[in-house]
């Protein structure tokens, strides 16, 4: 008999974020393995793009447009989808913004105020809508928030983005424990360095190459398909008794 627990055949999976990165590379796993698969981003350009992109796995897709720091939209986003779908079996909280650049001690309220609108009550949002429709379905379900080494290393001049990204593992744990008893799993995945938007800024600094790269023992920066494995996995049967876990997917770099 085969061994199929990664089929996601018939299941639904959503990722905020989904139109780019780390989100998208995650999307399409889960379409490639047999999810439909719902994105919700701000750009909608990026969403039909992404749609596109996604449509080639053969499974249903859609986006939406959603901010995820706004409760109303969430609210409603989170409605069409589950319209257009049926149900939600996997929510992936990973829609974010960076951070960086300014000391702490010139930090602004408005650019901490920023941060911690879209990374934090932004996942805060959009898992409190998931878990209600998973605990009012009764069918279980995988709810992932998308964090960051930033979470457990000290990230200077990046001390709100890290608060967000801490915030998020600790609350992740808290969902595991509170949620088990309706077969809802919970999961952190913290990204090390990785090449997409958010990062081509660092990435095209030649003085920062030079510093960082050395210290990835896989010696290259991940991509956004690196994340499509640990995707699959936490949405699907395969990681039916894991939770209040979390993932880094950094190449080594945080032990090295």
């Amino acid at each position: 008999m085969a061994y199929t627990p990664f089929d996601l055949t018939g299941r639904v999976a959503l990722v905020t974020g989904g139109n780019g990165g780390i989100g998208l590379g995650m999307a399409s796993a889960l379409a490639a393995a047999g999810a439909d698969v719902a994105v919700w981003g701000t750009n909608e350009d990026k969403n039909d793009a992404a749609v596109a992109a996604l449509a080639e796995h053969g499974t249903r897709v859609a986006a939406f447009v959603c901010d995820v720091g706004d409760e109303a939209a969430v609210e409603s986003a989170f409605a069409a989808t589950v319209e257009a779908f049926g149900r939600v079996d996997t929510c992936v909280a990973n829609a974010g913004v960076g951070g960086g650049g300014a000391s702490f001690v010139d930090l602004s309220m408005d650019e901490w105020r920023r941060v911690m609108r879209v990374n934090m009550e932004g996942a805060f949002l959009t898992l409190r809508a998931a878990a209600r429709h998973m605990v009012e379905r009764g069918q279980g379900g995988s709810l992932i928030g998308v964090a960051s080494l930033a979470a457990i290393e000290g990230a200077a001049r990046n001390e709100h983005y890290a608060a967000t990204k801490g915030g998020l593992t600790s609350m992740m744990r808290g969902l595991a424990v509170e949620l088990a008893r309706h077969r809802i799993r919970a999961n952190s995945v913290l990204p090390g360095w990785i090449e997409t938007a958010m990062t081509e800024g660092a990435f095209g600094n030649e003085r920062f190459t030079e510093k960082v790269l050395p210290r990835v023992p896989l010696r290259r920066w991940g991509t956004p398909a690196d994340f499509g494995g640990v995707a699959v996995y936490l949405a699907s049967d395969a990681s039916g008794y894991h939770t209040g876990d979390s993932f880094v997917i950094d190449g080594g770099y945080a032990v090295f």
